[in-house]
């Protein structure tokens, strides 16, 4: 069976991005069974940059296809940040809720009306080494004024979906795979790679 290798040892993440993947015919691995893997800046300025900076390194040091994405949150009232900075906003080696609590002490004085923000997710599929496939979603909505519901991991707590009224701390994984950046994304990329690892199988 063909590998597909996702390019993230985060064991959330990689519950979520195998979530959206399914159906796709492939065994699937992460960075954590790749031994010769490096390690990967991302100091790329845009997620797609990083993405695919992430897949086409990865993808010359195993035999599959790898994926990888780039996801972040852009606040409007913050001129975009953290952006591409997200998972390091309060800091290298800093958890989800100390990001958390320097996103809401920036916003503290931001009016409900100017909270809007937007999550973005890049999605690269590379193969030897090339980028085979580049795709980008978002999901908008506004930032909350405090901590709100214990599921998902990063911003969720604090991404307020107006139709809801809640975040997606708060409405869980069901209704988040239905809007969510990355599920939008990972489902276009999902549809790529089952075409593409048939005309891998099949050599046309």
């Amino acid at each position: 069976m063909i590998e597909v290798a996702i390019a993230t040892k985060n064991e959330k993440k990689l519950r979520e991005l195998r979530r959206y993947l399914k159906g796709v015919k492939a065994h699937i691995i992460s960075l954590k069974d790749i031994s010769r893997a490096p390690g990967i800046r991302e100091d790329k300025s845009a997620f797609k940059g990083n993405a695919i900076k992430k897949a086409v390194t990865i993808s010359k040091f195993t035999k599959g296809v790898v994926l990888a994405d780039d996801s972040g949150l852009c606040v409007d009232a913050l001129g975009g940040q953290p952006g591409v900075k997200s998972a390091r906003f309060a800091g290298r080696n800093k958890k989800d809720h100390d990001n958390n609590a320097k996103l809401l002490k920036m916003m503290k004085r931001v009016p409900a009306g100017k909270r809007t923000a937007r999550f973005v997710c890049a999605v690269a599929v590379a193969d030897n080494g090339k980028t085979v496939k580049i795709l980008e979603e978002y999901c908008n909505g506004r930032i909350a004024d405090s901590v709100r519901g214990r599921h998902g991991f990063g911003y969720d707590p604090l991404f307020l979906i107006p139709k809801y009224k809640k975040t997606f701390g708060e409405l869980g994984f069901k209704v988040k795979d239905k809007m969510s950046h990355r599920s939008k994304a990972l489902k276009k990329a999902r549809k790529f790679l089952k075409k593409y690892l048939y005309q891998i199988h099949t050599g046309l």
